[in-house]
């Protein structure tokens, strides 16, 4: 499915009974994903396990996609809050142990519902990114810009570049691992912080 042809939602829920219909038909959507993966992930079966009809499902999500495409999108701006809090408690931290702290939210995100992760990982690069990621992983970008501008290092680069290479290093690795099925939670920690670091030129001991 092209960029131009990704299904948006209907309508944005604005009552709190609109909203918990939604946050219900996106959680039974994720657990369906989680206990029977892409070939129990129908319409059908997600209204069933969120105790909506169908015709309900169809008020706020025109077909299975757009669904996806709203799960895949509040995993994301979940973990940039988890970030943008993170960031906000370690303001005046030594930028080491927020990085360990930055680091631990996002390998925890993966291994919460490791399923559920590696299946959001393998529909968002199908889907492509016209439906707000981009925006919601800017919110990330920007909590490590943050963190290294305000640091007092010496940055290998500059501070753009040095802010994506920083991103694209821990989500490079953290998404490798949740589609290779790694289970070691501590390992991949390691593993994120020593790359991190090490660009960084910052010691890793």
């Amino acid at each position: 499915m092209t960029p131009d042809t990704l299904p948006k939602p209907r309508k944005s829920p604005v009552q709190a009974r609109s909203a918990a219909t939604v946050e219900a038909i996106l959680e039974a959507a994720a657990r369906i994903l989680e206990s029977e993966g892409l070939d129990g992930y129908t319409t059908n079966a997600i209204a069933k396990r969120a105790g909506v009809s169908v015709g309900s499902l169809y008020q706020y999500f025109p077909n299975k996609d757009a669904i996806t495409a709203a799960l895949v999108l509040s995993d994301s701006e979940l973990m940039a809050t988890r970030m943008q809090e993170v960031r906000a408690s370690y303001t005046a931290r030594p930028i080491r142990e927020c990085i360990d702290a930055l680091i631990d939210v996002a390998v925890c995100h993966q291994f919460d519902r490791p399923m559920l992760a590696r299946l959001i990982d393998l529909e968002e690069h199908r889907l492509g990114q016209d439906f707000g990621l981009k925006a919601a992983k800017q919110k990330i970008v920007m909590v490590v810009r943050n963190l290294l501008e305000s640091s007092e290092i010496d940055l290998p680069f500059d501070l753009d570049t040095t802010t994506q290479d920083v991103f694209a290093l821990a989500h490079g690795i953290t998404d490798a691992a949740g589609l290779n099925g790694e289970t070691d939670r501590a390992h991949l920690n390691a593993r994120i912080r020593h790359a991190v670091l090490s660009y960084l030129g910052l010691p890793t001991s």
